[in-house]
């Protein structure tokens, strides 16, 4: 798991964006060390920014948005997880500027949609097709949700789903937008809604959407919420262990059948635990011996139960 920059008020453009990559096996981070001045690719590197995104299109982060000093930044980096390289990558079209927009993916083609930008809020919808760079501010039909920053965009199927975010008031509907007739649809109401929030995390699991945290003016959340697309209806989750505080602003992706959590500190929420793993939880759980376990179910306890930045 790759993160991105920090939330820092003191945004200093010639500080360069921090890359922080988390092993999901050996539970382990790693800082990447800054690109040295005096290089070429050391102006291909992004600086540190505020309500960013990051999206995964193949083998290539792409990094785009956000506040730096002095104003919005507009210019397209790309990260190549597997040389480890940033790059800018140059693009045409309608090019937008925002911050604390939602992004998301199908196919090779990311989609921008909602934030600030320099006017106020917007529920404006750009795409960027990766394979010719080109930008595209989207002509939608039908009735687009309320301006609003902080919310989340998600792809199911060919469909983006909107949920949350602030405007003058916090939301709690979700807005469907079919991207291949670029309509805004009419969506039934839902008898069973979580608060209105923004910040809050998402991620999709078996073709159902997830909202994990979030927060309002005066409250965090730490629930987790399935919305089913098939019935279109919500159903608050209660997940077994200990899950997260009152949180906001996590950033979650999943691998395989498990979602990783993280803001500050890391969690793990496992959706098909295996025996093994309920096993290793109990050993923790109850304070067992594990000298008598194998080699390799005691470097598994160690490293669930030590810190993981050494």
């Amino acid at each position: 798991m790759y993160v991105f920059g920090q939330c820092n008020s003191n945004v200093n453009n010639s500080d360069q964006v921090e890359v922080h990559v988390f092993n999901t096996v050996s539970l382990r981070w790693r800082k990447f060390p800054p690109t040295t001045p005096g290089r070429e690719t050391h102006l291909e590197v992004p600086c540190r920014r505020l309500g960013h995104t990051a999206v995964l299109i193949e083998d290539t982060v792409y990094l785009w948005g956000g506040l730096t000093n002095p104003g919005y930044c507009n210019v397209l980096y790309a990260f190549d997880v597997e040389a480890h390289r940033w790059f800018k990558r140059q693009v045409s079209g309608t090019v937008p500027k925002s911050s604390y927009h939602s992004a998301c993916v199908l196919g090779k083609v990311m989609y921008i949609h909602g934030g600030y930008n320099q006017v106020g809020r917007t529920n404006d919808i750009y795409k960027l097709d990766t394979t010719t760079m080109v930008w595209t501010l989207i002509k939608t039909r039908g009735t687009p949700p309320p301006a609003s920053s902080s919310h989340s965009a998600t792809i199911i199927g060919t469909k983006m789903f909107v949920f949350g975010g602030y405007g003058g008031q916090y939301y709690n509907a979700i807005r469907v937008f079919d991207t291949e007739t670029d309509l805004w649809l009419k969506t039934p109401s839902t008898q069973l809604l979580p608060e209105g929030r923004c910040g809050h995390s998402v991620f999709t699991y078996n073709a159902e959407l997830y909202i994990f945290g979030g927060y309002t003016g005066n409250q965090d959340f730490n629930d987790l919420w399935k919305f089913s697309p098939d019935t279109f209806s919500w159903k608050k989750v209660e997940p077994k262990g200990k899950g997260p505080p009152l949180m906001s602003r996590m950033c979650c992706c999943m691998v395989g059948d498990r979602v990783i959590l993280f803001g500050g500190d890391l969690y793990v929420l496992d959706f098909s635990p295996r025996l093994k793993t309920l096993c290793k939880i109990a050993v923790i759980q109850y304070g067992l011996d594990p000298s008598e376990l194998t080699h390799d179910i005691r470097w598994e306890l160690a490293a669930m139960t030590s810190n993981s930045n050494k």
